[in-house]
Formats: structure tokens, C-alpha cells, sequence
């Protein structure tokens, strides 16, 4: 959502429920709107190796345009780690966290694009329409239990974060329960990033999970391996998170001064949760270049069967020239429909006099791998 900092022009920040921080993504950006900083900080990333470098600014003003935020404090790190432009295909420059919302109720609208924020006092009776479930604030995170109904595994009850800012559905962390059974059917695979550091584990799915009294049916769920941060976790007592893969089925409101979690049906809310049918992960060089490129081959996968590989530069999908597609229209294309031919063109290599560019043209089937 656009955000002015200290009276600058709107940019681009994600709404992220995941964290307690408000943070800026570029150190150069923050310096141009005026940011002043007190002190530095060395963050350790959940992979136990990942150091990321960091400012503490602890004045700002945010303006989401009819709502502001006065004495805003801030992470600033120092180099942008995460890189969301090149997985969200769309400028992103930073994250507002619980420091800006955490004394009003906010409502997420995924079917319009829309945030609205209430009146502290608004929001005394339950809105039509809405089922009210409470919500534990544990170091300014909300979390809610839910009931799950595992494929190989029994039916358990997990306390699960609400991260926003995470593009999965469900996550379960394994190391927090025995309870916690993988599928007969998953695959390896890049889990994506956080500050923590890059995430691998396995994707599969469960039967269904139970959200007071709303059921989300064959979830794709990720399973994560364990790491140094894995600790931490077990201290919350939570057994993972969802994320905006199912919160966008959903109308949700956090009434955080009641510490409640309001939520209803959304347009989205009877469709099939789907999954990547090609094999591929594909990155964008930068919204305004609109390069795209191969940045994951999944093994044994339609793309990968047929020869594609890590750094090929997509050039055409299906004879229509990358340019005229979008990061989010190719994702949504590999998960369309099993039995779809794609052709992709493609140029190979580094373009140097040793490899000389190799164009090629390759077609693979999509077909479901869970």
C-alpha cells in the first residue's frame, strides 16, 4: 500500500501482521526522505548465518493518506536483502508493522485491494456478517487456534501466527509437535525468503483446517526445515502461521484494542488451493526492465524433463513477448491448468566471447505434482 515518509512521495509498503517493527528496505531512499538514526544494529537471520545490518530511526511521520502515524520508529537496513521487487514483480520499499497499527482495529478487504482502519473505540458490537474468535497478542504478534485435519497424520489443534506478509497458505513447523505428520505426497523445494534468511523444506498439503467454524479444504502447506531459529519458535508454543495463500479467501478484521479476530467469507473463499505445475520460479530483473528469468528448476518437474535451466532468460511465453506479461499473470499460468502446453523462448548464457547466447525453444505439459 502507498505510504509517504516524512512528507515524501508515496512508495510502496507491505501491511505485514509477521512483524513488530515497521522496517525500509533501502538505506538510500530512507537517507533522501530525511530519516535520522541513533543507533546500529547486527541482525542475526533464522538460518543462524544470515547478518543483516541495520539503523534504528526513531522519529517519523507515515501517511497512508486519511490515516497517520507521529513518532514512527523504524528499521532501516542497510541493503535491500529480501529483493521483493524481484519476486512480487512491483516496487516494494519497506514493511509497516505493529508499531504503526497496534492501537487500532484494521480491516484487510483481499476482493476490493482495500485496508481500512477503525476509531479505537469502534467495532464495540461484532459487525454483520462476521464470526468473532479471540486473538493472542504474544510480543505484539496475533495468533489464533485452529483445528487441522492432517492426510497421514491425527487431527491436532495448532496455535498459528497470522502473517500477512508471507505468500504461503498454511505453514507447520515439525519440530514443534510429534503431532505434526508429512503427507504421503510432497516436494522439495525453496520456501522463499524472510529477514531470517532463505527457507527449504518440503510443500504438501493437508486435509483441511478448521478457522472457527470456516473449512479451507486440501490447503498446500509448507513444511520447513529446522534451523537456529527453531528455538524461538517452540518458546511461542506455536505450530506455524498462515499466510496471505488462504488470509485472501477471507474478509478479516484485527480488533487488536479487544484483542479479537473478526473474519467472514470472501469471494475467494470455495476456490481449489493450486500449485505450481510447471517445476519453474521465475524472478523479474526489475519492474521496469521487466527481464525475466529462471531462478528455480524444480527436479524431475515438466520444465525441468525437458531441459530448462537456472538463468534462462524468458524471452516469449506461448510466442507472446515478455514484455507485454506480468510477474504475477506467468505464476498464475503455471497453476491454471493441467494439460496446458507451454512454449517458452528462451536465451542461454552469458553473452561473453567464451559463451556466446544460445536462443532456443522449448514446450512442456503442465501436470500436477500434489
Amino acid at each position: 500500500m502507498p505510504v509517504s515518509v516524512n512528507g515524501g512521495e508515496a512508495i510502496n509498503f507491505l501491511f505485514d501482521t509477521g512483524v513488530k517493527s515497521n522496517i525500509f528496505f533501502s538505506k538510500t531512499i530512507a537517507d533522501e526522505l530525511g530519516m535520522e538514526y541513533t543507533r546500529k544494529l547486527n541482525l542475526v537471520g533464522a538460518d543462524g548465518q544470515t547478518v543483516l545490518s541495520a539503523s534504528v530511526s526513531p522519529n517519523n511521520h507515515f501517511d497512508l493518506g486519511q490515516i497517520e502515524g507521529i513518532y514512527q520508529a523504524a528499521l532501516v537496513l542497510d541493503e535491500d536483502f529480501l529483493e521483493l521487487e524481484k519476486v512480487i514483480g512491483i516496487p516494494i520499499y519497506g514493511v509497516i508493522g505493529h508499531e504503526f497499527f497496534k492501537n487500532n482495529p484494521v480491516k484487510i478487504d483481499y476482493d476490493n485491494a482495500e485496508v481500512s482502519f477503525y476509531r479505537t473505540s469502534a467495532l464495540r458490537w461484532k459487525p454483520l456478517g462476521f464470526r468473532s474468535m479471540p486473538m493472542e497478542l504474544i510480543g505484539n504478534k496475533p495468533y489464533i487456534n485452529t483445528t487441522i485435519r492432517q492426510i497421514a497424520g491425527p487431527e491436532m489443534t495448532a496455535k498459528l501466527l497470522i502473517d500477512t506478509g508471507a505468500n504461503h497458505g498454511l505453514l507447520l513447523n515439525r519440530e514443534t509437535t510429534e503431532q505434526i505428520v508429512l503427507p504421503p505426497m510432497t516436494l522439495e523445494t525453496d520456501l522463499g525468503r524472510s529477514l531470517g534468511g532463505d527457507l527449504f523444506g518440503l510443500v504438501g498439503r493437508v486435509r483441511r483446517i478448521d478457522i472457527q467454524g470456516l473449512k479451507f479444504r486440501g490447503v498446500i502447506t509448507s513444511y520447513p526445515d529446522q534451523t537456529e531459529f527453531s528455538d524461538v519458535i517452540v518458546e511461542t508454543g506455536r505450530q506455524g502461521s498462515l499466510g496471505a495463500e488462504l488470509l485472501n479467501r477471507i474478509k478479516i478484521i484485527f480488533d487488536y484494542p479487544r484483542e479479537r479476530l473478526l473474519l467472514k467469507k470472501g469471494a475467494k473463499f470455495s476456490d481449489e488451493f493450486d500449485y505450481d505445475m510447471s517445476g519453474l520460479m521465475v524472478r523479474v530483473s526489475s519492474a521496469e526492465d521487466k527481464r525475466f528469468y529462471v531462478s528455480q528448476v524444480r527436479e524431475n518437474s515438466p520444465a525441468d524433463r525437458q531441459g530448462i535451466q537456472l538463468f534462462d532468460e524468458i524471452i516469449a511465453i506461448n510466442k507472446v513477448p515478455a514484455y507485454f506479461w506480468e510477474l504475477a499473470d506467468i505464476t498464475k499460468l503455471f497453476r491454471s491448468e493441467e494439460g496446458r502446453v507451454i512454449t517458452l523462448d528462451l536465451l542461454r548464457g552469458s553473452g561473453n566471447e567464451e559463451e556466446p547466447p544460445e536462443n532456443l525453444r522449448i514446450t512442456f505439459v503442465l501436470k500436477k505434482q500434489l
